[in-house]
């Protein structure tokens, strides 16, 4: 099998840290290369060096037996370098043909040829299993698991012979990831190589021929093969420790505490309806269901961003005004959302703002505001969430994934809410960083505060959860406590509306 990507001793350094410590990667035609590392490991910066958006400060690149010098993204891309990005590079104002050729369109004497252009997107559409996807819809109005189509599509309209994947599969559900895997194998097939970044283990070996592990910035494997390399083994290799469950076998269970949310005959038009359930002081509550079951919509509604079309929502026995999220937050309620980077967190501001966000007024009186108290307080919530770099200064968009979750869930430490909201709590979080999110939320739970959580991996919802709501076309199906649960049994009720 022929060598496509050969990078040799790649050293990255920025201000104060050194990202990329003579890291090595070598990519084959035809082979899905996974690429591992607890987040901050120097992944996202290493796949920004092949794609061009990063120069290297040293070290060798050969791209198919010869040194190159990537100037940019579009030099990558003419070279056949593809690059899908985890948080999608999509302009919501275009519609998909326009973001699948944005930057080489299809045009005759300046002038965009916009029935060719269709065309052309329509057949892509097909090649990925999505030709009920429309050329000309708003990118903005699609949900997320069609956004990640769309982006594919866009790195199949180069005809790339390398496409890096960053986490593809984080914003959808099980149809669509073996869709996303058919595609892959035809790629294989084609002798297209894949980078595939993924923190889910059970998906490097399943799609996956050999994986690279980085560590703080260097590699500490290469070349392993994916199929029969253990769990333990890798964690291993990414933590530096012996494996760990990150789970909890026996959770604390809640009995007899106090009703904190109480949501009655909730419904969003078209999106859910009659939902009904409540959350005592101290517990976790799972929501289990398939992506556009609508888990987020619900967990949005109660938030106050969407407006209900009937129902109510009640925080200590107080009915929330609807569509209100600041009647929401003045209610104690918090959320974490899906989308972080657009929907949670303030990215050109630092991360103390990010997390004093909600809770500004108490440092504003009389006109002037108390930013020694707040930075206080952020880097007193910083050490106990353990986010690095512990600096309210830092920009909050030059961390990695998983401390800008950290970041989020501090805002509401700080905020002392009674009711957390946490939609994919790990989405795009390794190993390492999932437990202390799980630490986390635990020990909010403990504080007496009230969780509701959405997550796509039951084993988490399970581990995590001392009740979960199953959800199924909008409707709560069945409620259990985790411990009377099997990951099989919940999959039955998702898919069929029985169990086992």
């Amino acid at each position: 099998m022929n060598t496509v990507l050969t990078m040799r001793g790649i050293v990255k350094d920025f201000p104060g840290m050194r990202a990329l410590d003579h890291v090595d990667l070598e990519v084959r035609a035809g082979e899905v290369h996974c690429l591992l590392g607890q987040n901050g490991a120097g992944k996202s910066t290493l796949i920004k060096v092949l794609a061009g958006a990063h120069q290297p400060d040293s070290g060798e690149l050969t791209w198919l037996g010869e040194p190159v010098r990537l100037s940019g993204p579009a030099a990558a891309t003419r070279l056949g370098i593809a690059t899908i990005y985890q948080e999608l590079d999509l302009c919501d104002g275009l519609d998909i043909a326009e973001n699948i050729f944005l930057g080489h369109e299809r045009a005759r004497a300046g002038f965009t040829r916009r029935a060719s252009t269709a065309r052309a997107a329509t057949a892509l559409l097909d090649r990925l299993g999505h030709a009920e996807l429309r050329p000309d819809t708003l990118v903005g109005t699609l949900p997320a698991a069609a956004k990640q189509v769309v982006s594919m599509a866009r790195a199949l309209s180069y005809d790339a012979r390398l496409i890096v994947m960053d986490e593809p599969s984080a914003a959808l559900g099980n149809d669509e990831v073996g869709n996303l895997f058919r595609i892959i194998d035809q790629l294989r097939a084609e002798g297209v190589a894949v980078v595939y970044i993924s923190h889910r283990l059970d998906e490097i070996r399943t799609i996956g021929d050999r994986i690279t592990v980085l560590k703080d910035g260097r590699t500490v494997a290469a070349g392993l093969p994916a199929r029969t390399t253990g769990t333990a083994e890798v964690v291993s290799l990414m933590t530096g420790d012996a494996a760990e469950a990150v789970l909890a076998q026996d959770n604390p269970r809640v009995e007899q505490r106090a009703e904190v949310l109480r949501v009655t005959g909730l419904a969003l038009a078209e999106r859910f309806r009659d939902v009904s359930f409540t959350v005592r002081a101290g517990e976790i509550v799972g929501l289990a269901g398939l992506v556009g079951a609508g888990r987020s919509e619900i967990l949005e509604t109660i938030y106050g961003a969407r407006r209900p079309s009937a129902g109510q929502v009640l925080v200590d026995g107080r009915r929330v005004r609807p569509g209100s999220t600041t009647a929401a937050v003045a209610a104690g309620l918090g959320l974490a959302p899906e989308e972080r980077k657009s929907q949670g967190l303030f990215l050109l501001e630092s991360v103390g703002r990010n997390i004093s966000a909600a809770s500004l007024p108490r440092y504003s009186r009389f006109g002037w505001f108390d930013r020694r108290a707040e930075r206080t307080d952020t880097g007193g919530v910083l050490a106990r969430v353990g986010l690095r770099p512990a600096d309210p200064d830092h920009p909050v968009r030059g961390l990695s994934g998983g401390n800008q979750q950290k970041a989020v869930l501090a805002r509401w430490l700080l905020d002392d809410c009674r009711v957390l909201l946490l939609d994919e709590p790990t989405r795009g979080v390794d190993v390492g960083a999932r437990a202390d999110v799980y630490a986390q939320v635990r020990g909010l739970a403990e504080r007496g505060v009230a969780v509701l959580m959405v997550s796509s991996e039951l084993p988490e919802l399970l581990g995590l959860a001392d009740r979960v709501l199953v959800l199924r076309d909008g409707e709560i199906i069945h409620e259990a406590r985790s411990a009377e649960l099997a990951e099989a049994g919940i999959i039955a009720m998702i898919m069929e509306g029985s169990a086992l």
